[in-house]
């Protein structure tokens, strides 16, 4: 029996475009490609973040139902250091928002959307308070 690896966390994304999705997390949100089984699959990993991309022809996309085959309000959730820089990286590299940026007493965020539109939260931590 194969033992299971729980220091990894695995979210599935159904994508249109499996080397579209690649790009988008590997350019923009520093993933790195683990492997790649085009034009069906493809899991890219971020820390102990593994993001299985599942396109049109693979056993996640076939297994999920039909009626919930839209992008939805999860997302995967990503810390970064300086928001705002991070937001004016990836304008500059033609990416748009699906929000503003919210702040609140945890700290701020932003969503962007992957081609297929699946969500990316970006977040930045508040400053704790002295």
């Amino acid at each position: 029996m194969t033992e299971i690896d729980n220091s990894v966390v695995n979210v599935r994304y159904i994508v249109d475009d499996v080397q579209a999705a690649i790009d988008f997390y590997t350019a923009h949100l520093g993933f790195t490609l683990r492997t790649a089984h085009l034009p069906a699959f493809a899991d890219v990993t971020r820390g102990r973040l593994r993001l299985l991309l599942s396109g049109p022809g693979s056993s996640g996309a076939l297994a999920t139902p039909t009626d919930a085959t839209n992008a939805g309000r999860n997302r995967i959730h990503l810390t970064v250091d300086d928001l705002d820089a991070e937001i004016q990286r990836l304008r500059s590299a033609g990416l748009s928002f699906r929000s503003d940026v919210v702040a609140g007493p945890g700290g701020r965020q932003i969503l962007l959307a992957d081609p297929a539109g699946n969500l990316v939260e970006l977040f930045t931590p508040a400053q704790p308070r002295q």
